[in-house]
């Protein structure tokens, strides 16, 4: 199966986005932010509302370079969902490019594909905070998931 996968061409510097995925999260995923995200082996868990959180386990940093997280419980509780627990067991993998004229950022979320039920929301989802991100991180202002 293909995994999740979109590269995004961000006009910035490696250093600030590694910062921004590992201390600057609620500024451009969800302020519904709980943990840390700074260190190997560290859990954070990010909310978007009641329904939907994921917590990740922290299993890879390379500063300026990769951060990896393992998503070790999670809930989707759209009533239409039957399985509303299918990133648990997933992996999210960001990978930094330094370009002469920015970053080319690729992330790759193994376990997410398109024969699993969430994918369409979830890629969705992705598309709407990796946009986020770049936006963050061009502008200084993103626009994350607010309660």
């Amino acid at each position: 199966m293909d995994n999740y996968t979109v590269t995004i061409d961000i006009k910035t510097t490696a250093d600030k986005v590694y910062n921004a995925l590992t201390r600057e999260i609620p500024l451009w995923w969800t302020e519904m932010f709980d943990g840390s995200s700074l260190h190997p082996n560290e859990i954070f868990t990010i909310k978007f509302g009641d329904d939907i959180y994921k917590t990740m386990q922290v299993k890879e940093l390379i500063p300026n370079s990769k951060t990896s997280w393992y998503v070790e419980d999670s809930l989707i509780a759209f009533p239409t969902l039957k399985n509303q627990k299918e990133w648990t067991g997933t992996t999210i993998v960001w990978d930094i490019e330094q370009k002469e004229q920015g970053v080319l950022l690729h992330l790759t979320h193994f376990g997410l594909h398109p024969a699993i039920e969430c994918y369409e929301v979830c890629s969705g989802g992705w598309i709407q905070f990796t946009q986020s991100l770049k936006l963050f991180l061009e502008t200084g202002k993103g626009n994350p998931y607010t309660q």
